[in-house]
């Protein structure tokens, strides 16, 4: 990066493989003594690729469709969702199969069916809907929806409005709110980024809430440093660093609430995965374990190697396959080492990660989120199945 900035080389194809290859982990601003903001100067710089360089046709394609199309708009993400989960449904995608059309297209088309998770059945869609607090009101939050979470893990969102709820938590959606934009920026689309970062400064603080909870780890990272995104923007910048400053993880948000630990007891062995932008980004490690150890009856066990990656990266299992499968196929043979019957996590690209991988290695460990974990030991506190 320093050298291209130097102008002593220049931005060719060889030089973005090798800026591509990185999954922005941000695990080396973690083990640098000198505090180098890694995750910011890669960002810069392939906004600056995105700029200078010109893509394959069909990588730009696709890019143009997901980034410029697909993310900024929910409603279009939703429509698309329902369209695959009818091909996955359906017997369509068997016979697309069958017919071998994927030879006719760019290898990247077969990658993303072949990672394609399963839709939720119903969406979790923001509405503006209000979830009462039950009992004593502690404080009012927004709840941020986001892009993919609604559509793949709707149940993940529901229980946590239902998990904030029962420890005194009034829960706001607010309607207008959208994608996080962390998918852009690290594409390198930083002006579709800051648009969805003002759009969702104007959505959430409309609501006055006492914070913004995040059940993503990627998006709670992007959102908490819209103060440095937006900076720059008279308008925008100090409302984006009062939004940052009140945006909170939801493990973190609920062992400073502090929660209610559960009556109810889970018997089952459960390892953890620390997702990398709670890890390396946020650095919140304690708090998802402190809820886990709350449940009565679990036993959690930890994995080797917690600070690797498990190669989800956003669109990165897309763009770089064989290292992202590396990735999966190392993380998965630490999960399974541990004989943990559930691995839970905070992230819903790792989660989709993880779930590809231990199928395809035939292990029969469920991913739940921690989240999922305190919703069930709850419910049967009240004698319901979820």
């Amino acid at each position: 990066m320093k050298a291209v900035n130097e102008g002593r080389l220049d931005i060719t194809p060889s030089v973005v493989a090798h800026w591509d290859l990185c999954i922005q982990c941000r695990a080396c601003e973690v083990a640098c003594p000198s505090g180098v903001p890694y995750g910011h100067l890669m960002e810069g710089t392939r906004r600056e690729v995105a700029q200078r360089f010109q893509r394959p046709l069909a990588q730009r394609a696709i890019r143009a469709i997901v980034f410029g199309l697909l993310l900024p708009h929910s409603r279009w993400i939703r429509e698309s969702a329902r369209a695959l989960r009818l091909y996955q449904r359906t017997g369509l995608r068997k016979a697309v199969r069958a017919a071998r059309i994927f030879q006719f297209l760019p290898k990247v088309f077969e990658r993303l069916d072949d990672t394609l998770p399963k839709f939720s059945d119903n969406f979790f869609i923001a509405k503006g809907q209000v979830f009462r607090a039950q009992g004593a009101r502690k404080a009012r939050v927004a709840l941020l929806s986001g892009c993919v979470m609604p559509l793949v893990h709707a149940n993940t969102l529901r229980a946590t409005t239902r998990v904030l709820a029962r420890n005194g938590v009034e829960v706001i959606l607010p309607q207008s709110q959208g994608c996080c934009g962390a998918l852009n920026l690290h594409a390198g689309d930083s002006d579709g980024a800051l648009k969805m970062a003002k759009r969702n400064v104007d959505s959430f603080l409309q609501v006055e809430p006492d914070a913004v909870v995040v059940a993503s780890a990627g998006c709670g990272s992007i959102m908490k440093e819209y103060g440095n995104l937006l900076s720059g923007d008279e308008i925008y910048a100090e409302r984006a660093r009062h939004l940052a400053s009140i945006t909170r993880d939801i493990h973190e948000f609920l062992v400073n609430l502090p929660f209610k630990p559960p009556k109810s007891a889970l018997a089952l062995k459960a390892t953890y995965q620390d997702a990398c932008h709670l890890i390396s980004a946020q650095r919140i490690t304690a708090a998802p374990r402190q809820l886990l150890k709350a449940i009565p009856g679990l036993e959690l066990t930890e994995i080797d190697e917690p600070s690797i990656c498990c190669g989800s990266g956003g669109t990165y299992s897309l763009t770089e396959h064989a290292m992202a499968n590396r990735l999966g196929r190392r993380k998965v043979a630490n999960v399974t080492a541990t004989g943990a019957s559930v691995i839970a996590t905070g992230n819903p690209g790792c989660a989709m990660q993880l779930d590809t991988h231990l199928k395809r290695a035939g292990a029969a460990t469920q991913v739940r989120y921690v989240v999922d974990l305190l919703d069930q030991a709850y419910s049967l506190e009240d004698g319901e199945i979820r």
